[in-house]
């Protein structure tokens, strides 16, 4: 108990190891056990030793999510079977005729939630450019209850100012979501900014290696705590217990995996932008990126996402079929670098004249830099341009 009372005065690499990860009482075991059981065994009526059926809840993944909330900074955390389901228990908290104000660059499976699902509920989506506050402000309507956002947006990297878009739903009575895949807890933290909801696919870099399916929320709020519990009972949308196993295991290794990272897409976006076959190279990191400064001021790091626009789609076709080390492949955030083609696979539901005005273009490629040698991944990409 005494080390868990302690996490709170933690350094992060501290608590990614340590948070909600006291050692077994029973064995001493340092690594929290796979509780692989349905049921528990109650003492009389009414008297248990905190678990009844692992649908509500499991010692492995109270551990999971003691620690990720511990990272955010929240004082509640969920952990979901996916991602997505993650996002849909959140917008559970809503009723038909409720109006919803996303990001208009989301994660294409995010979209196609909103639009191909929801909306047959009864739910109003807009979809704005979440880097203008003015511009979300004006967005607004009298039944919105919810301000939903990816910082940075996937795949066009479009940076929102969590701070503006916080105030603005305080001031409005709505509540801030935001989508934290991308740069994870270690690089930035939207509750500190004034988000009530954080929301993770925690398959990417807190698992961080390419082996689950997850998601996470995390929360400010006892009465969205409250209504996220109950989503675990009554859906059932929940990580098995081996499945929260491998993301707290990868949690343990996330702030000296995105240190690497970010190191790495560095100097990948650096030889990008100096090389002539990409048109635009779309990376916070670069000083010429228009929310380079802002990004700059809310996170402590500027993630290892990159995307980058070629002459054509035949071209973008050649250098994804000689790429040695980048895999093509869907997804993002583990170890290993991966290559993808956003209108043809992360976008594809999106329609094509919706994908052209963000400028999701058949000619851009999208990277999630690795923790491979640096040297090696330049080399692969240089030999992919030719």
């Amino acid at each position: 108990m005494a080390r868990e009372k302690d996490a709170s005065a933690w350094g992060f690499d501290t608590r990614a190891i340590h948070a909600g990860q006291a050692p077994d009482p029973t064995t001493g075991a340092i690594i929290t056990p796979i509780y692989q059981t349905s049921t528990y065994v109650q003492e009389g009526i009414g008297r248990h030793k905190g678990y009844e059926y692992s649908r509500v809840s499991n010692p492995t993944r109270t551990a999971l999510e003691q620690n990720v909330a511990s990272l955010e900074g929240a004082p509640h955390g969920f952990a979901f079977a996916s991602g997505m389901s993650a996002i849909d228990a959140i917008m559970r908290l809503l009723s038909p005729g409720d109006h919803v104000v996303a990001s208009d660059n989301l994660y294409g499976g995010s979209t196609r939630l909103f639009r191909m699902v929801l909306e047959r509920y009864g739910l109003e989506f807009s979809f704005v450019d979440s880097s203008s506050v003015a511009g979300v402000e004006r967005a607004l309507r009298a039944r919105t209850r919810i301000l939903f956002v990816e910082t940075p947006t996937n795949p066009m990297m479009v940076v929102a100012d969590i701070a503006g878009l916080a105030g603005l739903a305080k001031k409005s009575g709505i509540t801030l979501v935001v989508d934290n895949t991308f740069l994870s807890p270690y690089f930035q933290r939207p509750i500190e900014l004034g988000a009530e909801i954080v929301v993770h696919s925690s398959t990417k870099y807190l698992g961080g290696h390419s082996d689950v399916i997850g998601g996470f929320v995390a929360t400010t709020r006892a009465d969205v705590a409250e209504h996220l519990a109950f989503m675990q009972k009554a859906v059932g949308a929940i990580p098995s217990p081996f499945d929260a196993w491998l993301i707290l295991r990868g949690t343990k290794t996330l702030a000296v995996r995105m240190r690497q990272h970010e190191d790495n897409a560095r100097a990948v976006a650096a030889f990008l932008a100096a090389h002539p076959a990409a048109r635009r190279v779309y990376y916070p990191g670069l000083p010429d990126h228009p929310g380079h400064a802002l990004a700059k001021r809310q996170a402590s790091g500027f993630g290892a996402m990159i995307s980058f626009v070629l002459e054509s789609r035949a071209r973008a076709e050649a250098v994804l079929a000689r790429l040695r080390i980048f895999a093509l492949a869907e997804s993002l955030g583990g170890v290993e670098s991966l290559v993808c083609h956003p209108a043809t696979m992360t976008h594809a539901s999106i329609p094509a004249d919706e994908r052209e005005r963000l400028g999701i273009s058949d000619a851009m490629v999208r990277l999630s830099v690795g923790i491979e040698d640096k040297e090696d991944l330049v080399a692969d990409l240089a030999a992919a341009l030719e």
